[in-house]
């Protein structure tokens, strides 16, 4: 059983490799992936970039590092042409007399951008120190930042979208070639086929999430609990797939049937974010809601294995709903 299924899974990988869409569909993942990590902000990362001399005080520019982006260049003519450029940047730099600094502007910057250059040489001036403030620092916890993990979940229920799309695009090809029909007549069963075709889309979305995980940084989080979502996460990718590949009768049928599919995902992931705590039941219906929620508090480091495991579940059960519910349309696509 296990050599036809991997018969199968052979036979879908090598086909893919000749298809562009296919192809793009199993590296999309990685690539965007790459995309965030290069892109998104961290928790921490100020708004504010000044510009100084390489050869000012190095106790003044390391001053200055602790609260702003420090760039450092060797004359004022790159100075200047670095405050010209399009972005917000303020220069301080030492005047000719050492009597202290002057702040250069371009002079279409924010205000706070001038604001914040002057009151934190003004600090640096008068020797005011963080250990000397009285103010105190409060923290929730918050050590991830919270717009990549959410931008690295929303990959991970795209990668479940494509690895859907995979699968549609495999039986759309099955079809064509009328294998489906010839099924009855080969020493393989209709469970067998399905398990056997279910693969590819399997190993996309294990790999995607992974490597979307790593490559985005996220090394220490609990790897039992993001891999238990990954193997529920792929249940949807099967029924996504399946569904949308027997009821289709070409490639692009099937590739739009499956983009579909992002309409309950962005609602599932809207609604997790926007919706009040009292009303997030409303979003119960959608395994894509379970699967968002345990994913991004896992890459928050906030999850607990009670919400996995309630989130895991209820994308089973969800998932299997749908899958008795369509169950006589794919007996009649596969017969």
């Amino acid at each position: 059983m296990l050599k036809k299924l991997f018969i199968v899974f052979k036979k879908d990988f090598l086909t893919s490799r000749r298809d562009f869409m296919a192809v793009y569909i199993m590296v999309a993942p990685i690539i965007l992936a790459v995309c965030v990590q290069l892109f998104s902000p961290g928790l921490n990362d100020t708004t504010v970039n000044l510009a100084m001399f390489k050869s000012d005080d190095a106790q003044h520019i390391a001053y200055m590092e602790q609260f702003a982006k420090v760039e450092l260049f060797d004359s004022i003519d790159e100075v200047e042409r670095r405050v010209l450029k399009r972005d917000d940047i303020a220069a301080v730099i030492p005047l000719g007399d050492d009597s202290g600094y002057e702040i250069v502007l371009q002079g279409n910057e924010d205000k706070i951008i001038e604001n914040y250059a002057v009151m934190l040489n003004t600090f640096y001036e008068l020797g005011a120190a963080k250990e000397e403030t009285t103010a105190q620092l409060v923290s929730f916890g918050r050590i991830v930042p919270p717009l990549k993990s959410m931008l690295v979940t929303m990959l991970i229920s795209m990668t479940i979208m494509l690895a859907g799309m995979l699968i549609s695009i495999s039986i759309v090809e099955e079809k064509y070639e009328n294998t489906i029909n010839a099924l009855n007549v080969t020493p393989i069963s209709q469970t067998g086929f399905v398990l056997g075709k279910s693969l590819l889309g399997a190993v996309v979305t294990l790999v995607g999430i992974v490597c979307a995980v790593l490559i985005t940084g996220f090394y220490d989080i609990n790897w039992f609990m993001i891999l238990l979502m990954g193997f529920t996460s792929m249940l949807l990718s099967f029924i996504i797939g399946f569904l949308q590949g027997l009821g289709s009768d070409d490639v692009m049928e099937a590739a739009a049937g499956v983009k579909m599919i992002m309409l309950p995902i962005a609602g599932s992931i809207a609604g997790y974010e926007f919706l009040a705590d009292k009303w997030q039941w409303t979003m119960y219906w959608s395994p894509f809601y379970w699967a968002y929620k345990a994913n991004i508090m896992i890459l928050s480091k906030t999850a607990d294995w009670g919400t996995v495991l309630l989130s895991a579940g209820m994308v089973i059960v969800l998932t299997l709903l749908v899958y008795l519910l369509m169950l006589p349309k794919l007996r009649k696509g596969l017969s």
